[in-house]
């Protein structure tokens, strides 16, 4: 069987490019904000000096390197009679492990141990981690420019070891690396084991060290967020649908004194089935708001360029700001579709239940509202997004059953309300209702709560 896999790709460097100085009587736009060129520059200025005051003292500090152990951090499952465990190296873990910097070329290894007790032979499908893996001797190349013919026989043969290989017998413990493309934050990590009739197939939601993510600050996924008397579980369907109505419409201000967006969209399910739905869809952790990660966000205002994992606002419910948030950026920092989630109180047979609320940013521009004086836009259609989310999820086979219930309340786009940031949305006032399965669902098998539904559109907008 022969795989084929891209080369490394070159990751390209931060670059601010500065405004042209022949942009003369023609009109300039920056951060979608129509100007001169005397504003342009100001307007950049402004926005620099902005951040230099928010990291005097609204930032967090960077979270300390972890100890580079991976195999002490590996995660585990089992099935039958085979187990498997994984960890993904950090780009210093790898440079360690390897002896070169694989991160500049884009590659993350993710270390892989099948033990077999079954009586048959498995097979690892090295795709199933990554469509466009990299085979090891492809890797090795990537690091051989201006290297002696010993060197590079060196190289290749170091990266040969630390590959996994076929096969699994039966009675033994295989272990090796598979290399990725890079991922920060988490990755999903798919372990596809075949054998004659038989395929077995592990899904696991990796972190990736060495990453400022915002669940970090939360804790979330390290302690329990509330006593086990605070808990209340329902299995009954309309239970369940009246504590979520009963829910706020809408996220605050810190102090609780002000409604922003509103809370429209609940997902029930965890580390096992939820969360690897939606990075299986390509969706991202966000940093937190450190002097690093706000440089990088001007960095990419000022380029152009992407951003994938670019820090968001705070917002808060239950007392606290968002948990932890997702986004799913586009071709530039300006535009993305994001989420924020909060852990609730609230089980749904046995599983977590995470109210949040979802919008698209559109656009940047500046503002008083928020420390760095900048903040993004909303489309004021935020059922548009809502409606966009649970499709794209539908595709990533873990949402076994949705639905919607009330709780936003409406507001018509004739009288829309305004968030904290003083962008304007309406909606029909239903917040959709999302549950997942560790078990593959096909798009036909997906069931619907019989709550709420939406009302029909009659075009692209709603009209109201």
């Amino acid at each position: 069987m022969t795989f084929v896999a891209l080369r490394p790709r070159a990751r390209r460097a931060d670059v601010v490019r500065l405004p042209s100085p022949a942009c003369g009587r023609r009109a300039c736009v920056t951060t979608h904000v129509m100007c001169q060129r005397g504003t342009f520059v100001l307007m950049r200025v402004l926005q620099a000096a902005a951040v230099a005051v928010a990291l005097a003292g609204c930032t967090s500090a960077l979270p300390p390197a972890g100890q580079h152990d991976y195999k002490s951090r590996a995660l585990t499952r089992t099935e039958g009679g085979v187990r498997v465990s994984t960890a993904v190296l950090s780009a210093n873990e790898s440079a360690t492990v390897y002896g070169v910097p694989l991160s500049k070329a884009s590659i993350q290894p993710v270390w892989i141990e099948v033990e077999n007790r079954d009586d048959h032979a498995y097979y690892l499908l090295s795709p199933g981690l990554d469509p466009n893996f990299f085979l090891a001797s492809e890797a090795s190349e990537a690091f051989s420019s201006g290297t002696s013919p010993e060197q590079r026989v060196g190289l290749d043969r170091r990266f040969r070891a630390l590959a996994f290989r076929n096969p699994i017998l039966p009675g033994t413990t295989t272990s090796g690396f598979v290399l990725t493309n890079l991922d920060e934050g988490i990755k999903f990590v798919q372990i596809d084991l075949v054998t004659s009739g038989l395929a077995r197939a592990f899904s696991i939601l990796a972190t990736v060290p060495d990453f400022p993510g915002d669940y970090h600050a939360s804790e979330v996924f390290r302690r329990e967020i509330y006593p086990p008397e605070k808990i209340v579980d329902y299995s009954d369907d309309a239970a369940f649908r009246a504590a979520l109505e009963a829910l706020p419409c809408c996220a605050t201000s810190q102090d609780g004194s002000k409604n922003g967006d509103p809370l429209n969209l609940v997902v029930v399910g965890g580390l096992d089935d939820a969360f690897p739905a939606f990075v299986r869809r390509g969706w991202r952790p966000t940093e937190l708001k450190w002097s690093g990660s706000i440089m990088k966000m001007v960095t990419s205002a000022l380029s152009g360029e992407r951003y994938p994992y670019a820090p968001v606002s705070n917002l808060y419910m239950f007392g606290r700001a968002q948990d932890l948030a997702l986004q799913k950026a586009r071709d530039n920092v300006h535009q993305r579709n994001h989420l924020r989630l909060w852990l609730s109180p609230l089980r749904f047979h046995g599983k977590q239940v995470w109210v949040g609320q979802i919008s698209r940013d559109i656009g940047s521009r500046l503002t008083i509202h928020t420390p760095t004086f900048t903040t993004h836009k909303i489309d004021p259609d935020v059922d548009e997004a809502r409606a966009a989310l649970i499709q794209d999820l539908a595709y990533s086979q873990g949402v076994a059953k949705f639905g919607f219930v009330k709780g936003v309340g409406p507001a018509p786009k004739g009288a829309p309300r305004s968030n904290l940031t003083s962008d304007v949305y309406y909606t029909d006032g239903l917040r959709s209702v999302l549950v997942f399965e560790h078990r593959p669902t096909s798009l036909d098998q997906v069931a619907f709560f019989p709550w709420e539904s939406p009302p029909v559109r009659t075009s692209g907008r709603a009209d109201r």
